[in-house]
């Protein structure tokens, strides 16, 4: 009985300690440094006091301590902090120690930043961005990842900084700083230190109001925070840098439009190089054409094009810049004038075939008789179907007052095997071909046909040379390049072209020849002839195997091969 009296004095004794320091020191009450059986008590007494202002500093009520289940079992956007308001030339300065499943790197802290409403369910609520611990994140049409800086170490040398971040994480003090600035943006340091004493630092910024409120709220992910504080201050960025535009640049303009058609831009992008480097696309309402073309009349128009604000937003001089399109008369027809380069394709899936228009040519012919080549560009063409056989490719030109259409005749021929997607959509090292063995002294020949995007020289066909289980001896590829531990002693050699290459590997006829010398040595030679009948050659001589134990397989990327023998 005596000892109940002394455990129920003790905790009176304790609570009233902590009503004398809300009543003696009102700042201390938002630093929660207290035992976990009395935070509950503390909560209640800081949610019940307004926030704290001492001159420049305005500590901030903190009416959750604990964010988030303390088992981590808190699911992505189910467990938040309190909302706090940051006005316009304030800084938020939050404290939290965080702690997560250490499973995944976003199982930590996450920031919320968003507008003056502060409900996530409200009306008119809109976040500017979210951005997680490991330097990630997500947000409107300003969010720029490339802004995401971070100084996160290999403290292990093992070539992984993630292993260590998420290690450094468990229990680090988190320190994050809001700071909303007057010239409409918020800038973050995200500062985390360690147990292990590893300090941590990312930043980002990002355009916001300049004027209205914005909020700021943690969200839990597999995580938990024990909140130790929170205060505004001034902001420390009361000026940034602004820098007048230097280019304008316009890309993708339609090179002929119908007359009739009004719209002389289509599906333009205008680009703007600012003072300081930078390039950004701009919207089309914020430039004004200078010059409009007539598209009442046939003939060449040219369109004038002027964009006049720096890169913060105010107006300045003005940058500019011209194209020209054709006004072209109503087409009554049209005419393959020339072949496209590819006129057979060879396929083994059922997925519809991306038809190639390199070398075709299509004229029209207008009502009054005149004649002119429309660009590709303006023109719609039908996919293939895959089926074997001959098949006629609709080509059309939709025009102001109409549509008219021809088509091509193409033969489709069925291979043995496919390896990459047909719509180019193969990432690398995702899609393989089948192992083929290659026995000491023969020699192994693959015939492919190729179709690729054409973006780059490796959107083509790379052999792997492997054991049967799957141990690369070399990796190369059909533009002079490769890598692994046999690769090193190989000798190179081709014919290429490079200023054509990638323009031309798409219906390739390509022959791969492995041959395997018994020496514990291999050669990889590519036979190439483009889809125009130019011929070309790539040579690995001398790579290291075991030629007791040799296989290889094809890999692709941005392109499909089907395999024809």
């Amino acid at each position: 009985m005596k000892t109940t009296k002394l455990i129920w004095y003790a905790l009176y004794a304790t609570v009233l300690i902590a009503f004398s320091l809300v009543g003696c020191e009102e700042v201390d009450i938002y630093k929660i440094d207290a035992p976990s059986d009395l935070q509950a008590k503390i909560d209640s007494i800081a949610a019940a006091k307004a926030s704290v202002d001492t001159g420049d500093t305005t500590f901030l009520n903190i009416a959750t301590a604990i964010v988030g289940a303390e088992d981590n079992s808190a699911a992505w956007w189910t467990a938040f902090s309190d909302y706090f308001a940051v006005p316009t030339n304030q800084l938020l300065h939050l404290e939290f120690i965080n702690n997560g499943t250490g499973v995944n790197n976003w199982n930590n802290w996450n920031l919320a930043v968003a507008n003056e409403v502060a409900d996530r369910d409200g009306e008119g609520y809109a976040e500017y961005f979210v951005l997680r611990a490991d330097a990630f994140g997500w947000g409107n049409e300003d969010f720029d990842l490339g802004l995401v800086s971070q100084n996160y170490p290999d403290t292990d040398g093992d070539d992984d900084i993630w292993n260590d971040f998420r290690t450094t994480m468990q229990g680090a003090h988190v320190t994050l700083e809001i700071d909303h600035s007057a010239t409409g943006f918020v800038f973050v340091t995200a500062t985390a230190v360690g147990t292990n004493g590893t300090e941590l630092v990312m930043t980002y910024n990002h355009p916001v109001s300049a004027t209205d409120d914005i909020n700021a709220f943690l969200i839990c992910d597999g995580s938990h925070f024990l909140m130790k504080e929170a205060y505004l201050l001034p902001s420390k960025v009361t000026a940034i840098e602004d820098y007048d535009p230097v280019t304008l640049t316009v890309t993708g303009a339609p090179e002929s439009v119908e007359i009739g058609n009004e719209n002389f831009w289509g599906s333009a992008v205008a680009s703007v190089t600012f003072a300081d480097g930078a390039t950004v696309e701009v919207d089309s309402a914020d430039l004004s054409f200078t010059v409009v073309p007539d598209m009442t009349t046939v003939g060449e128009k040219t369109v004038l094009v002027a964009y006049s604000k720096t890169k913060l937003g105010a107006y300045t001089q003005a940058v500019s810049a011209y194209y020209t399109l054709d006004v072209n008369n109503v087409a009554s027809s049209l005419e393959i004038t020339s072949m496209p380069d590819i006129t057979e394709y060879f396929f083994f899936t059922s997925d519809p075939i991306v038809f190639n228009t390199k070398g075709m040519e299509v004229t029209a012919t207008y009502v009054d008789g005149s004649t002119g080549v429309l660009p590709i560009g303006n023109l719609e063409i039908s996919t293939i179907s895959a089926t074997e056989g001959t098949q006629n490719v609709e080509v059309s030109y939709v025009g102001a007052s109409g549509t008219v259409t021809t088509t091509v005749p193409i033969t489709l021929t069925k291979g043995t095997a496919q390896v990459g997607a047909t719509d180019f959509s193969t990432a690398w090292w995702t899609a393989f071909s089948e192992d083929f063995n290659v026995a000491s002294g023969a020699t192994r020949t693959l015939t492919m046909y190729t179709y690729s995007n054409g973006l780059n020289n490796w959107h083509s066909p790379s052999t792997i040379l492997r054991k049967a289980d799957l141990t690369e001896y070399a990796v190369v590829r059909m533009d002079n390049f490769g890598w692994g531990d046999g690769y090193g002693t190989a000798t190179l050699a081709n014919d290429w072209n490079f200023d054509i290459f990638g323009a031309n590997i798409s219906g390739s006829k390509v022959v791969i020849t492995v041959t395997n010398h018994g020496d514990n040595t291999a050669d990889i030679r590519y036979d190439v002839t483009y889809a125009t009948g130019e011929t070309h050659f790539q040579e690995y001589a001398g790579i290291t195997v075991d030629s007791s134990d040799l296989n290889c397989a094809l890999v692709i990327e941005g392109a499909y091969l089907v395999l024809v023998d």
